[in-house]
Parts: structure tokens; sequence; C-alpha cells
């Protein structure tokens, strides 16, 4: 058979090769405390289940890919209280595009954004580095050069777009940028965001700002891409705005999510989405929609997050020498250990906790080197009880 070789260019998945590392060490009879995956564990808010059944008579509807203007206009009114922006700035019928997650969606993005004019030099597409998996399938697979950017100390674990040379600029089709940083939880700053988005308009790319983690913050909310926008006029040209209800509102099962922007990349999304998406089902979307209207559980699952990171810096701060461990954003723990797949493999047979090394989620140099390489990553995922439990196991290997 033949088959697409562009394919054979993805490595293997962060998880599958995790799992190779420590497939010679006997698992702990209890199975084991799982933080390398970042699957939230909180209970789901009973709102949820409360209006899917209300809406129980529709399950024999087939859902538009576009969703209902019920749902398009819960989104927009959300981003319009979340980042303050001024009446109309977000037309939900014009702007807001749901996704059955936004994994599937920031692949599929790759299809439209790439351009495919075969007489103009390959496209590049940046991203991160650590980074999610899914930029770099949606680059390699629509026949892109991935660009990584090197996401370290000294760049505060966010990339450095800005400082690319114009020539690279006006190759790229696409940057790709998470704040707060999975897997760090850097914060880009509002000034980082507006030159960003002057940058997409000024070199003709698409910004992708992958907000996932944005309702799940230490000290303040964080700001994001609508906010560049609206601090530069409320245009939403050049910029698409990716979140979810998964780790906002600990529901990754019911795989909702939105992408917010340029009305004429989302007109585009919609068409690519109807020759090859399936429509979230409509008493899935009402309840999304009531989700994203209700504040209250969010705040109550910000707070568990929140007593976790200060746990983290209780008991881990001290063995790692620093005040903080935690960042400002998102649920993840990215440490300095020294050597991040050794130190995975003895989390696993000491104490039975399972992490994730930092290499496995970091691309290396072109000198071989690999930046994230001596980290790990670990995920404040379960409840207080046994997130302490764990974060105490993991003090004493450490």
């Amino acid at each position: 058979m033949k088959f697409n070789q562009r394919l054979d260019r993805l490595s293997e998945y962060p998880f599958a090769r995790l799992a190779a590392l420590i497939a010679d060490i006997p698992a702990p009879e209890d199975g084991g405390m799982i933080l390398s995956i970042g699957e939230p564990q909180h209970a789901s808010p009973a709102l949820l289940t409360e209006t899917a059944a209300a809406q129980a008579h529709l399950w024999n509807k087939y859902p538009p890919v576009n969703g209902t203007p019920d749902h398009r206009a819960a989104v927009a009114e959300w981003a319009t209280r979340r980042y303050g922006l001024p009446d109309g700035m977000v037309e939900a019928d014009r702007h807001v595009l749901p996704v059955a997650g936004t994994r599937e969606a920031l692949f599929m993005l790759g299809q439209i954004a790439i351009p495919t004019d075969a007489t103009a030099r390959t496209p590049l597409v940046a991203m991160p580095n650590p980074f999610y998996q899914v930029y770099l399938g949606a680059a390699v697979m629509n026949g892109a050069e991935p660009l990584m950017l090197t996401a370290g100390a000294d760049t505060g674990f966010l990339p450095d777009v800005a400082g690319l040379p114009g020539d690279v600029l006006d190759r790229l089709a696409i940057v790709y940028y998470c704040s707060p940083a999975n897997p760090q939880g850097a914060v880009a700053t509002l000034e980082q965001w507006k030159t960003l988005v002057r940058l997409a308009r000024d070199h003709d790319f698409l910004l992708v700002a992958d907000e996932c983690y944005s309702e799940i913050w230490r000290d303040a909310p964080p700001p994001g891409a609508l906010d560049a926008c609206r601090e530069l006029g409320g245009d939403l040209s050049n910029v698409v705005v990716f979140n979810s209800l998964s780790k906002r509102s600990s529901v990754p099962g019911l795989r909702s999510g939105f992408v917010l922007g340029d009305a004429d990349v989302i007109a585009r999304f919609a068409r690519l989405r109807s020759y090859s998406a399936a429509g979230t089902a409509l008493p899935l979307l009402a309840a999304a929609a009531a989700l994203w209207r209700d504040e209250a559980h969010v705040e109550e699952n910000r707070a568990l997050y929140q007593a976790k990171m200060a746990a983290a810096d209780r008991i881990l701060g001290p063995k790692l020498g620093l005040d903080k461990v935690a960042p400002a954003g998102g649920f993840f723990l990215w440490l300095d250990v020294g050597d991040g797949e050794a130190v995975t493999r003895r989390l696993w047979a000491e104490a039975g906790i399972k992490v994730l090394p930092g290499r496995y989620l970091t691309v290396d140099e072109a000198d071989g080197s690999n930046a994230g390489a001596p980290y790990i990553r670990i995920a404040l995922v379960h409840d207080q009880q046994k997130t302490e439990a764990a974060l105490t196991r993991i003090a004493e290997v450490l």
C-alpha cells in the first residue's frame, strides 16, 4: 500500500515513550499515582448533567457543525466579559466556531492556514519548544517546516517570536503561542501579546493563541490575545483564540471547545469542518453554553488548584531551594531535576509516582542537546489529599 510519508516524520507520542522508559519496572500493587497526564480529576459541575438531561429530547437530531446560535452567543458573551471587550467586537455568528475539544481543531487549522503554492518557499510554522505535540503534527502533515523556538529560563519560558529575522517572519504561516504555557506555566504579558498581534499583521501570518489554561491561575487572570486586540482597536484580523471547558470546568470528557477570531479564518474553518468533522451533540452544546455562562463552578475549581500550588511550594520548595515551584498559571510543575528520564524511573520505582520527562515534550537542538532533558512535568490534577501525599513522596526521592 501507498501511505502519506509525512506521518513517518512524527515521533512517538510522549506517553508511548514514557511507557517504554518504565516498562521494566514493576508497577506498584495499588497501581501508583499518575501525575504524567494533564487530565483534570476534580468533580464535574452538576450543571453539566442537569442541562444535558433537560435537553434529552435533542439526542435524535443531527447537530450542525457550526453549533447553535445559543452556544455561539454564550462563548461570545464569555469572551466579552472575561477580556473586557466592547459590545460588538465579537460577533457570535461571524467570529465563533465550536469544536470537539481543541486538539483536533489545532491540528486541522493547518489545512486552511498553511499555503500550498508550489512556487513559493516552504512555509514555516513556529511553535514553542517544549511544545504541545499537535502543533508539530499540524505543520508536518501539511507540508510546512516546523520552526522550534526554545522557551527556556532565559526567555521566561516563552518563545521569542519578536527576535526572529524579518525574512523568517515573512515565511511564517502560523505561530502557535500557548499562555499559560504547557508545560512551564509561564504567562505572557499584555505587551507581549500586543507585539505578537502586530507582528502577525505586519508579516501576514496567523497567530494561534492556545489559551486552554487561561482560567487556572495563581494570583491574577492572565491577559490574552483578545486583550491585545482590544487595545489595538478591536480588530480580530490574523488572530484566532482557542479555549475549552476541559480545564476551566474540569470536564475533559465533554470534548467541548471553541475557536474565536478572524472572520475569514472562521468561515474557511467552518467550510473545512463541514467536510471532515462531526458536530457536537445538541444536549452537550446546551450544557457547554450553560457552563460558559456560569463562573461560580470555575472559581471553586480554581481555588482547588491554588491550594495545590501552595502545597507544592511548601513541600517541594525546600528540597529544590526555591520559594516557589508552582507557576503563575496552569496546573503543571516544570521541575529541573538534572536528568528528567533518570528521575522519572526513580520516582516510579521508589515511590510509585508516574511523571513525564521533559525531553519527551522537547525537540533536540541542532547540536543534539535537549532543553527539556533536565526537567520533569508533574500534573497537579488529583484531589488535595492525594496530591500532597504524592508531593511528599516526590520530595523524599528528590
